[in-house]
């Protein structure tokens, strides 16, 4: 008799335990979930953007002439470092203030020498623990107000807090689009992101198109695309998947008849490239490059005759963070843009921009199409 009423409260006590070890567990995962929510950034597919912009500045003609650069800046850290996602062996994790603000003065100085209509940025810091909370986009504008009195940009990276031991802290980067004429609306527009479980999802960077439009003199408008494209360490359906995204959109423009240009770091190589690198640089690309789905539709700056003639150096965009290289080594920032705009010259300003960022800014001059 007493060893069952013993069983019994053995089990009722055993019961309450288990019970409140439910209870606790669902507790510190809601306090967790919870947590999360509150750092993390979940963007909409589709968000309308605020502009800045000048009532001052002019709108663009049909047939005009129009300079564009495209030029992933590596959020001002300059190329003295080797940092930790650039190689297993890299260990930097922030630049300096000096180094940034060498480098800031230094894109200030190759835009005002090209002084191009529109320019087109990548990785541009705002907020995040690596380059010291600065926003960089103020930073730059006000080196630059009186070329560029129109703007818009857009988050790919945002989160006030990522647990990875190398950032432990916030992180945000953006793109940003700078514009002499007027720009009428902008919108960000999200591309499919990495695979990865429900957390870690939430900290990961969730790239995304910058789309602006300037307006016509005739009532029409251009769509000028941003972007940059996820770095994978593998290749996987990542860049795929995104590039098939990036086609849609521009297919829909040129359904339209409404002309486009898009720009960026779309960390894919052209076409031969591949075979061309070390086999140890391959890691990151396939032999069959993604890009394809945008090059057999569009013209691309540099095209893949320029990317793989006898002066394909000309056209090398990217230098990593890497102490075995001595220069840059391979294209992945590109132009795109409509059969209905007209190429008139492009370049990779390679000679003074080695040491400002891992990417070298391409320029080119387009003709816009003349009004119907």
């Amino acid at each position: 008799m007493l060893e069952a009423i013993f069983c019994n409260a053995i089990s009722r006590a055993m019961t309450r335990l288990l019970r409140y070890t439910l209870l606790g567990l669902l507790i510190v995962i809601g306090v967790l979930t919870s947590l999360i929510y509150s750092l993390t950034w979940r963007p909409e597919a589709k968000e309308v953007l605020p502009v800045s912009c000048s009532a001052q500045a002019p709108t663009l003609v049909p047939g005009q002439a129009l300079k564009v650069m495209t030029w992933n800046v590596q959020y001002l850290a300059g190329k003295r470092y080797v940092f930790w996602n650039d190689l297993a062996a890299g260990n930097d994790e922030n630049p300096t203030p000096e180094d940034m603000a060498f480098s800031l003065d230094e894109v200030a100085r190759v835009i005002r020498d090209e002084q191009p209509d529109i320019v087109l940025l990548q990785e541009l810091d705002d907020g995040a623990k690596a380059s010291d909370y600065q926003n960089q986009i103020k930073l730059l504008q006000e080196r630059l107000a009186d070329l560029y009195p129109c703007s818009a940009h857009a988050f790919d990276w945002k989160a006030d807090f990522v647990p990875q031991p190398h950032i432990f802290g916030s992180v945000g980067r953006q793109l940003a689009t700078l514009s002499r004429y007027q720009i009428e609306h902008a919108e960000r527009l999200q591309l499919p992101v990495a695979p990865a479980n429900l957390i870690s999802r939430q900290f990961k960077p969730k790239n995304a198109l910058l789309v602006t439009y300037l307006p016509l003199s005739d009532g029409g408008q251009i769509a000028v695309l941003n972007t940059h494209l996820d770095r994978v360490i593998q290749p996987d359906e990542t860049l795929q998947a995104q590039v098939t995204a990036v086609a849609k959109a521009l297919d829909k423009y040129e359904s339209r008849g409404t002309p486009w240009l898009i720009g960026g770091d779309f960390n894919l190589l052209p076409l031969g490239q591949y075979q061309r690198l070390p086999t140890e640089q391959r890691t990151p690309y396939s032999a069959d490059s993604a890009l394809h789905v945008l090059w057999d539709k569009y013209p691309m700056i540099p095209t893949n005759n320029e990317a793989g003639g006898v002066d394909r150096a000309r056209w090398l965009t990217h230098y990593p963070n890497d102490p075995g290289l001595n220069g840059p080594d391979r294209t992945v920032d590109y132009l795109f843009y409509s059969t209905r705009i007209k190429r008139v010259e492009a370049v990779v300003r390679q000679d003074d921009t080695l040491r400002i960022s891992d990417h070298l800014p391409v320029i080119a001059r387009f003709l816009l199409p003349a009004a119907s």
